[in-house]
């Protein structure tokens, strides 16, 4: 999974990756992140920016470094990531999509329906 964008640095690029594999349970509160070698190595990608991507994580709050053993995931950390998700969406993301419903005139019954089908119950 290389396909790295140019609208974001690379190691933010990664940070986001992988908030969203602690959210999807990939790497579960209390686990071990891969080495910084090792996801350079596997990436295709300098290990300094995986340093500054994991950094970046730490900075946040969703892991740590144990000395002697690596990058561990936080307990918190899915709980944490959910709440900073939802609050994006609802200052960044509802307010786009109110208006482009506003724009293409979809009611919100009609809104309502159609996601019904794709929400997961």
């Amino acid at each position: 999974m290389n396909d790295w964008g140019d609208e974001l640095p690379i190691y933010k690029q990664l940070s986001q990756r992988i908030i969203s594999q602690i959210a999807d349970g990939i790497w579960p509160e209390g686990s071990m992140l891969p080495s910084v070698r090792g996801v350079a190595a596997d990436l295709k990608i300098n290990h300094l920016t995986v340093m500054k991507g994991y950094q970046q994580l730490v900075d946040q709050g969703f892991i740590e470094k144990k000395r002697g053993q690596g990058m561990v995931v936080l307990t918190g950390a899915v709980e944490m990531i959910r709440k900073s998700q939802k609050q994006h969406f609802l200052d960044k993301e509802l307010p786009e999509l109110a208006e482009k419903l506003n724009r293409i005139g979809l009611s919100d019954d009609e809104l309502l329906q159609a996601l019904e089908q794709y929400r997961i119950r």
